[in-house]
C-alpha cells in the first residue's frame, strides 16, 4: 500500500522589514538594451519564484545572512547591471531595458518559527510562498518595475530562506543559474564570476525580413476549449507527486521496449495521459502538451556563448485527440513527444522568432494545454553562499498551466523528481486515482508525496 504524506500547514508569522533597493556597488553603463524575440514572447511576461532553504550552520555564528546576501547582490549587479534597470516598451510591444541602475528590490524578514518545524511544506507547492517572497505592492508589474525581488527570511533556529522573484523576460532557469553562481562566488571572495555574463540578445532576434517557415502548434487556439479552461482556472488546486526509480520503472513497463526515450520524456507522456483522463474531456477534443526545450547544447549547429543568460528555450507542442491519448497505450504519447523533439532545429528557432514579431507576441495556447519544464538540473539545490547547500532549492509551485519538475529526496532519502500539478478539485481526485493505479499498483511500497 502506498503511503501518502499529507503535510499539515502550520500557521507561521513573518515580520517583513521595509523594502530597500539594491544598486550595483560601482557605476555601471547607462544605456538601452533590446531583448531578443525569445525573451519577448507573450507567455513569459510574468515573474518566476525560486526559493532556497538553509539549515543553521556553525559557520554562520555571528553572521547575518541578509547582510551578506545583500552585499553580494550589490557586487553581482555590477556584472549583471541590466537587471538593476527597468523595462520599457517600444513599437510593436517590443521590450527594451533601460539600464538606469534603479536597483532590485530587497526585503529582510524574520519568522517566529524554527525551520525544521515546516517539515515537507518547504517543498512544492509551498503554502508559505507569499510570506517568503512578499509581493510589495507595485513591484510585480512588467514595465517600469524592479526586475528582481530578493527576500532573506531568518528563522528562529538560525537557519534562513532566500526567495528570488525574477522577471522571466530577462532570463530563464539557466540564466538564473549563471546569476546565482556569480552571487555565490562573489560572496565567498571572488573578484569576478567564473562565467562572465553575456548579453548578445540579437542572436535570438527575428530576421530582418521575418518569415514563418515551420508549423507552430503551440499557438493553436480553439476558442471554446480556451473559454472552458478559463472558466475553471480560478478553481485550481495544487498537489505534488513524487517519482523515484521505482515509479519510473513502473511507468517504463507500460511502453514498448524499443521506445528509447529519456526518463523525463516518459514522465511527461505519463502525466499528460493521466491529466487528460482526469479532465474527462470529449474524445474529439484536441489536447496540447507543450515542452520547454532548452536551445543550449540540445540543437546541433546552434551554439550560444556559455555566459548567455537570456531566455534560450523553445516551446513546441504535441497535439492529440483526447480519446486517442486516453485509449492508446503510453507508447503513443511517448512517440508524439519524441517526434516533436526530433523536429527541433535551427530553422524552427528562427521561424519562431519571426512568428513572434509577425503575430504580435501571441501567448501559448490555453486549449487544454499541459506545459512542463524540466528543472532537475537547474542546480538550485546546490548553491552555497558560504553556509552549506540548501535542504531544498527550486521553483516552489506550478505557475498557472506550467508544471516544473524539481529534484528532491523523499522521506526515505530516495532521490526523485517532484512535480506540482494544477487541476480543479474533482479532476485532481481522479488524477490521483489514475496515477496511483498506473504506478503504485505495480510498485510495492511506492511513495507519492501529496500536498494541498
Amino acid at each position: 500500500m502506498a503511503h501518502m504524506t499529507m503535510s499539515m500547514t502550520m500557521p507561521i508569522s513573518i515580520t517583513h522589514h521595509k523594502p530597500k533597493l539594491v544598486i550595483p556597488s560601482i557605476v555601471t553603463p547607462h544605456e538601452t538594451k533590446h531583448l531578443s524575440e525569445i525573451d519577448d514572447q507573450g507567455t513569459i511576461r510574468f515573474h518566476v519564484p525560486i526559493i532556497m532553504f538553509y539549515k543553521y550552520n556553525s559557520l554562520m555564528e555571528g553572521k547575518d545572512p541578509a547582510k551578506i546576501i545583500k552585499d553580494g547582490l550589490s557586487k553581482t549587479l555590477v556584472f549583471f547591471y541590466p537587471l538593476a534597470g527597468r523595462l520599457i516598451e517600444g513599437p510593436n510591444k517590443k521590450l527594451m531595458v533601460n539600464c538606469n541602475s534603479e536597483g532590485i528590490m530587497f526585503i529582510e524578514a524574520d519568522a517566529n518559527v524554527e525551520l525544521d518545524k515546516l517539515g515537507d511544506s518547504i517543498k512544492p507547492p509551498c503554502p508559505y510562498l507569499e510570506e517568503l517572497i512578499y509581493n510589495e505592492p507595485g513591484s510585480d508589474g512588467i514595465i517600469g518595475c524592479p526586475l528582481m525581488l530578493v527576500q532573506v527570511t531568518r528563522f528562529r533556529c538560525g537557519g534562513f530562506a532566500v526567495g528570488f522573484r525574477v522577471n522571466h523576460t530577462m532570463m530563464d532557469t539557466y540564466g538564473m543559474k549563471i546569476f546565482l553562481n556569480a552571487l555565490s562566488e562573489l560572496i565567498q571572495g571572488a573578484l569576478t564570476p567564473s562565467i562572465l555574463p553575456v548579453w548578445q540578445r540579437d542572436v535570438l532576434s527575428a530576421r530582418s525580413s521575418p518569415c514563418i517557415t515551420c508549423t507552430h502548434q503551440e499557438f493553436d487556439e480553439q476558442i471554446e476549449s480556451r473559454i472552458a479552461w478559463e472558466s475553471i482556472e480560478d478553481k485550481l488546486i495544487q498537489q505534488s507527486f513524487f517519482f523515484g526509480n521505482k515509479e519510473i520503472e513502473a511507468i517504463k513497463n507500460q511502453v514498448s521496449s524499443n521506445c528509447g526515450c529519456t526518463k523525463f520524456e516518459l514522465l511527461t507522456a505519463f502525466l499528460w495521459k493521466c491529466r487528460t483522463i482526469a479532465l474527462d474531456l470529449h474524445p474529439e477534443e484536441i489536447v496540447h502538451m507543450t515542452l520547454f526545450v532548452n536551445i543550449r547544447g540540445n540543437l546541433p549547429k546552434f551554439e550560444l556563448p556559455s555566459g548567455y543568460y537570456g531566455n534560450a528555450f523553445i516551446t513546441p507542442a504535441a497535439i492529440s485527440k483526447a480519446g486517442l491519448l486516453c485509449s492508446n497505450s503510453l507508447t503513443y504519447a511517448v512517440k508524439l513527444i519524441k517526434e516533436l523533439k526530433d523536429h527541433m532545429n535551427e530553422e524552427y528557432i528562427k521561424s519562431l522568432a519571426d512568428l513572434i514579431v509577425i503575430k504580435g507576441r501571441p501567448e501559448l495556447s490555453k486549449s487544454w494545454n499541459f506545459i512542463i519544464s524540466d528543472n532537475r538540473s537547474s542546480g538550485f539545490d546546490e548553491f552555497d553562499f558560504g553556509f552549506g547547500k540548501p535542504i531544498f532549492g527550486g521553483v516552489p509551485k506550478a505557475i498557472s498551466l506550467i508544471s516544473v519538475g524539481v529534484p528532491v529526496k523523499n522521506d526515505k532519502g530516495e532521490k526523485g523528481t517532484l512535480i506540482p500539478i494544477s487541476l480543479p478539485p474533482l479532476a485532481m481526485k481522479k488524477f490521483q486515482e489514475v496515477v496511483y493505479k498506473m504506478t503504485v499498483k505495480n510498485v510495492e511500497g511506492a511513495n507519492i508525496i501529496s500536498k494541498l
